[in-house]
């Protein structure tokens, strides 16, 4: 077996090779390679037309039920043997299962962990093409739009809140349906890692309060190549570099039915955490907070996204490197609060303006700055300042917690709305805030939130004094690592302890 890297955070994964390993990759890949991709397309071509067959002629009423009868006789299992065909050409050649899969009135929901990359979807071969929770953006990849419309799977936009709503509602309705809808597979963490921690567990799954079946994937080779994250090794480096082995195992053991305490049943989160924590164990892995919001890996903290890779922290050590001195980027500070008194709330600066406020001589450096806080390039010059401030050591938390509340307080009332507390916690970190509900609860006084409540939770709250401590501290003073490297099965997790009246079938 591989020796695993040492990783800060389970979003970051790269394929390590040897000299002989990348010779031994090149001579095999160089035939393996084209010969099993164009195998898997031509099977991927010829389930294409058939997967729509299976719902053509239906209206959007039909549609919107369990496709049976002789549609389903017919195409199920034809659209099963190509999946499976397409894996084994891929190098899956064969799966060790261990464990019983439940069936639909045991467990209407399967959960499957850890989440590695996009050739888990082995695991649907085994488990008769379990219907399954995917993007909305991929409905209108080829092929792939094709076997999600035939697998009636539930459709998510992570970019949209009521979407989202509508979906954790139709995968409700699915499970409760006692047994109307075929069984439901969920890769609860939502995303992939590199499989050396189990991401906080979403609670979609969890919500309907029914029995789940966990189901653990493992992938022992000697070459970790199945796997693709937010950094690191791409889907197409995976993609080679699994092809061009001989042969990928994989084993996929089935545990034992998870039968949900009233506690668990009343409390998804509570239900999501005991589950995840159980699979943690039995993979021997460490359960984490981390999860992936808006894109960005972050951990949670009292309600609070915080994240793993800091863009102020990053900007500042990208400044320092293009020559900055310590009183240029005060001044560039200074001439950036002036911009954000003067500009309406949310106003945004492109990296030509950016450059010149920070007196960069090199518009490449404002271009990466941006990426950093966006996926264009701008950046919000409020959540600019204030992220940055924080880590700069120029002015007192307190001090820059004030400027932060003058800058959403516009009207001057002395108080923030939850809406508004959102915002000023989400420039301070420098990513997005979801859930600032349990702050705003302990702050605020009779529905208003006044600057000194709101200054002395963060300062004295153990939870988000910790906050402060971590992540609003000046980078010489907080320069270590604001969360647990994964080394060694260690982690900081803030979940609770696996609820004793836990019951397993």
């Amino acid at each position: 077996m591989e020796e695993q890297e040492c990783y800060p955070h389970p979003f970051v994964h790269r394929v390590k090779l040897s000299t002989s390993q990348r010779i031994r990759g090149v001579i095999l890949g160089s035939f393996l390679f084209p010969l099993r991709v164009t195998v898997a397309a031509m099977l991927f071509l010829v389930a294409w037309p058939l997967a729509r067959l299976r719902l053509a002629g239906l209206s959007e009423e039909e549609r919107a039920r369990p496709v049976t009868g002789w549609r389903h006789r017919l195409f199920h299992p034809i659209i099963l043997v190509l999946s499976r065909g397409v894996f084994f050409s891929l190098g899956f050649l064969w799966v060790k299962v261990k464990g019983r899969m439940a069936d639909l009135k045991e467990a209407p929901v399967l959960v499957v962990a850890p989440h590695s990359g996009y050739l888990d979807m082995m695991v649907l071969c085994q488990t008769q093409l379990a219907t399954v929770v995917s993007r909305s953006e991929n409905s209108s990849l080829p092929v792939v739009g094709a076997l999600l419309e035939f697998n009636q799977a539930v459709l998510v936009s992570r970019k949209d809140p009521e979407s989202r709503k509508k979906a954790v509602t139709q995968l409700n309705e699915r499970l409760t349906s006692n047994g109307y809808w075929p069984q439901m597979l969920v890769f609860p963490e939502g995303t992939t890692t590199n499989g050396q921690g189990l991401l906080k567990f979403k609670q979609g799954a969890f919500v309907a309060g029914v029995p789940v079946q966990p189901v653990l994937l493992r992938y022992p080779n000697k070459l970790d190549t199945v796997r693709w994250t937010y950094k690191g090794t791409t889907w197409v480096e995976a993609l080679w570099h699994t092809t061009s082995q001989l042969y990928t195992n994989m084993t996929i053991e089935f545990l034992p039915v998870y039968i949900p305490s009233e506690e668990e049943k009343n409390d998804p989160n509570l239900y999501a955490d005991n589950v995840q924590k159980l699979m943690a164990r039995e993979l021997g892995l460490p359960a984490t907070d981390y999860v992936m919001e808006g894109g960005v890996p972050v951990n949670k903290l009292g309600g609070l996204s915080l994240p793993l890779e800091s863009p102020a922290r990053n900007t500042l050590s990208l400044l320092y490197k293009n020559g900055l001195e310590a009183s240029a980027v005060e001044d560039a500070l200074d001439r950036m609060i002036d911009r954000c008194q003067s500009a309406a709330p949310g106003s945004k600066v492109g990296a030509e303006e950016l450059s010149s406020i920070l007196g960069l001589t090199d518009r490449e450096t404002a271009v990466t700055v941006c990426k950093l806080y966006s996926k264009d390039e701008t950046v919000d010059v409020g959540q600019f300042y204030l992220s940055v401030a924080a880590l700069s050591g120029f002015l007192s938390f307190k001090s820059l917690l004030h400027k932060a509340f003058n800058l959403f307080d516009r009207e001057g009332r002395g108080s923030l709305s939850a809406e508004e507390l959102s915002g000023l916690m989400g420039a301070l970190l420098g990513v997005s805030q979801y859930n600032t509900s349990p702050l705003y609860k302990e702050a605020s006084h009779q529905d208003e939130l006044t600057e000194a409540n709101l200054l002395r939770v963060l300062t004295t709250h153990p939870t988000y004094q910790r906050v402060v401590n971590e992540y609003l501290q000046p980078v010489e003073a907080g320069s270590h690592l604001p969360f647990t490297p994964l080394a060694g099965g260690k982690a900081v997790n803030n979940n609770r302890d696996v609820h004793d009246s836990k019951k397993s079938e």
